[in-house]
C-alpha cells in the first residue's frame, strides 16, 4: 500500500503526530509556525485548532487535554474540549539554558513523566531532560546534536532515543520505577551515503519493531527488535519526519512530512499528513501524568 495525503497542509515542519483515542482524531504540529493541526479520519476533514508559539512536541494527559513543549522551554496545556480562545495553563514557564532553543520531540512514559528533547541555535549542544509528575526537571544527557524520536521497548525495559546530527538512534536500559536511563548501546546508525538522509521521529510496533522517519531520505524505515532493517517504505517528498500508530486497532500509520515553506523545491505535497495501513499494529502511547498549577497567560 502507497502512502496518501489526507491532510493537504503546507507545513513547515509537521511534527509529532499522536492519536487521541477519545475523540478518534490525529493531532499534530507545524513547529516553527506554532500550529496544532487536528485530522478526523471518519469525515477525512482536518482543521487547524490552535496558533502560537513554535511548538516542539506535545504529549496527552490522563484527562485527554494536551500538554503542549514549546519555545524557550516552555510547557503549557491546552484543552481540546474548551473554548478555541482559551489561556493556556502554564507548566514551566521556561528554562534558562533552552531560552534561544525550542523543545523537539518529547514522549510520555509508563508511569506519567515526559522525556522531552530541545533543539538548538547554530553549534550549540542540545539537552534531553525529564520532567515528571512533581513538575521536577531532571537533565539527563547534555552532549545532543538535535534531539528526536523517542520509545520504549515492549517490556519496559528499554528506552530509544534518536540524535538527528550524529545520525544515531541509541538503546538505553529503562527503570520504569525511576525514569532513569543507562547503559547507551548503539541501535542503528544511518550511512552518510547521498540520499540516507537523517533519523527523525519514530515509533514502536506492537511486535517490538522500530518505525523511523528519514529526514531528507524519502522514506520510513522498519528495524527489527535487533537493529536490522527489514522494510523501507518511500514517500514522494523528502522530507518525512515522524510517524505514529492510531484507528481502532491501532493499523492506521499517520507519518508526518516538511516543506520547510519551500514546496517549490521539496515537492507539492511536502508538509502534508499521509496515511497507510501495512496490516501491522501499534499500541496506544503512554499518557502524560503531570500535575498542572492554577497559573495562566494569554497566547
Amino acid at each position: 500500500m502507497d502512502p496518501r495525503v489526507v491532510a493537504d497542509v503546507d507545513c513547515a515542519t509537521g511534527e509529532g503526530p499522536l492519536w487521541h483515542p477519545e475523540q478518534k482524531v490525529i493531532y499534530w504540529v507545524d513547529i516553527p509556525n506554532g500550529k496544532l493541526f487536528q485530522y478526523h479520519p471518519a469525515t477525512e476533514e482536518h482543521e487547524l485548532v490552535f496558533e502560537g508559539p513554535p511548538i516542539g512536541g506535545f504529549t496527552i494527559q490522563e484527562d485527554g487535554q494536551l500538554l503542549l513543549f514549546m519555545a524557550q522551554g516552555r510547557v503549557a496545556l491546552w484543552d481540546p474540549y474548551g473554548d478555541p480562545d482559551q489561556e493556556l495553563v502554564v507548566v514551566i514557564e521556561e528554562i534558562p539554558a533552552e531560552r534561544d532553543n525550542r523543545f523537539n520531540d518529547v514522549i510520555a512514559d509508563p508511569a506519567g513523566r515526559v522525556f522531552c528533547g530541545t533543539m538548538p541555535k547554530a553549534d550549540r549542544a542540545a539537552h534531553l531532560y525529564r520532567l515528571d509528575p512533581d513538575g521536577t526537571l531532571d537533565l539527563l544527557l547534555d552532549d545532543v546534536g538535535l534531539s528526536n524520536g523517542m520509545g520504549f521497548t515492549p517490556d519496559r525495559k528499554g528506552f530509544y532515543y534518536t540524535d538527528t546530527r550524529k545520525a544515531t538512534i541509541t538503546l538505553f536500559d529503562y527503570d520504569e520505577e525511576t525514569g532513569a536511563i543507562s547503559h547507551p548501546r548503539p541501535f542503528a546508525e544511518v550511512s552518510e551515503e547521498p540520499g540516507q538522509g537523517h533519523p527523525d521521529g519514530m515509533t514502536v510496533d506492537a511486535d517490538g519493531n522500530v518505525w523511523s522517519a528519514r529526514w531528507d531520505g524519502h522514506c520510513l524505515v522498519k528495524y527489527s527488535p535487533e537493529g536490522v532493517e527489514l522494510d523501507r517504505i518511500t514517500f514522494p517528498v523528502p522530507k518525512v519526519s515522524s510517524v505514529t500508530f492510531g484507528g481502532e486497532d491501532y493499523t492506521d500509520m499517520y507519518v508526518t512530512t516538511a516543506s520547510t515553506d519551500n514546496r517549490e523545491e521539496e515537492g507539492p505535497l511536502a508538509g502534508s499528513l499521509f496515511h497507510l495501513n501495512l496490516g501491522v499494529r501499534g499500541t496506544p502511547e503512554f499518557r502524560s501524568r503531570i500535575r498542572i498549577p492554577s497559573s495562566t497567560f494569554s497566547t
